[in-house]
């Protein structure tokens, strides 16, 4: 359960001198700075807001871990230094009949909010120098420069075109492999084949009203590309559903021959190219769905997204980048500094 604040200080503290109570000016400044909620907003998704043992105070875990990295301290030189000073008791919000957290406690409550929670803790820490007009932030130009991938000049129609003859060479792939052989697996690659190149030969036309047929024309053979990837991307799901049964049951068989002490060393080959082709196969159906996806979204007139518009089958990685070149105003391959 997440706690953002501990416990109440004890009555025994409330007849303390104030001189006691003071904390030096450094942790003083940090304790107000700290007291802001911003601050807590990066744990929140590490743990359950009601349900579950209460967790460390985050004030508490945030001052013990500024005094950590403050005087280079372990966690339990830090632990037993926090018991024995008063000051540092006070800072960290652990009242004087409370314990301090377990040294291991800390370490996995470091670990198990990892990195991300640090990004957060820095993000809202300068967001909040720049309120205060502490920090001068101003915007940073850096040069980048395009490694370019290993890819053909990206099309819809063409990434649909490889999309469906990929599907029919795999699941061939599968049935020679000894998966889901009684599945019956349609070959559309020379339907798709056809219209890819019938898109070709129709925006060859020079007039302008040749021009607008064409345009049409275009986008009604790439819808049809469309939909026959959708159509293979569903009969290659069908196909793996019977292949995966097929795998479990020659895994099966193989862990009772092999308890019987026999060893087929063809079979296990045969069942490592199986596997392999699921996966290439599995990888293949999410691609397909997604340029199908963003191919329907660029004939409703929408752009996709250029940082998730899938550019190639092979490098998934790979994202269109305008750097607005004369030659090439559009590159495709991974952006470098």
């Amino acid at each position: 359960m997440f706690r953002t604040v501990g416990d109440q200080p004890s009555l025994f503290e409330s007849v303390l001198p104030q001189e006691l109570l003071r904390l030096p000016a450094e942790l003083e400044r940090v304790d107000g700075l700290l007291d802001d909620p911003a601050f807590f907003a990066p744990f929140v998704p590490y743990f359950d807001p009601r349900i579950g043992r209460p967790s460390t105070p985050m004030e508490t875990y945030l001052r013990l871990m500024f005094l950590k990295f403050r005087y280079r301290l372990g966690y339990e030189s830090l632990c037993r230094e926090v018991s024995d000073s008063f000051t540092w008791r006070r800072f960290c919000r652990i009242p004087l009949d409370g314990s301090v957290p377990h040294p291991t406690t800390l370490m996995k409550l470091t670990t198990r909010c990892g990195a991300a929670a640090v990004v957060g803790l820095n993000e809202a820490l300068l967001a909040k120098a720049t309120e205060a007009k502490v920090l001068r932030t101003t915007t940073l130009r850096a040069d980048t420069t395009v490694v370019p991938s290993n890819v053909s000049y990206p099309t819809d129609s063409g990434l649909l075109a490889k999309a469906i003859r990929r599907i029919a060479v795999t699941g061939k792939r599968i049935q020679a492999a000894g998966g889901a052989t009684r599945t019956t697996v349609r070959d559309r690659s020379r339907a798709a084949g056809k219209r890819a190149h019938s898109i070709g030969f129709k925006l060859r036309s020079r007039s302008a009203a040749g021009r607008d047929e064409a345009l049409a024309a275009v986008r009604r053979t790439t819808g049809e590309l469309a939909d026959l990837a959708e159509t293979a991307a569903t009969d290659a799901e069908r196909l793996l559903t019977n292949a995966k049964h097929a795998l479990r049951r020659a895994r099966a068989k193989a862990t009772a021959r092999k308890a019987q002490g026999e060893h087929d060393g063809a079979a296990g080959r045969r069942r490592g190219r199986l596997a392999r082709a699921i996966d290439d196969l599995e990888d293949l159906v999410t691609a397909t769905r997604q340029i199908t996806a963003q191919t329907r979204q660029r004939l409703a007139g929408q752009t996709p997204d250029g940082a998730t518009r899938r550019v190639s089958l092979h490098d998934p990685d790979a994202r269109p980048i305008a750097k607005g070149r004369l030659g090439k105003p559009v590159e495709f391959g991974h952006k470098t500094q």
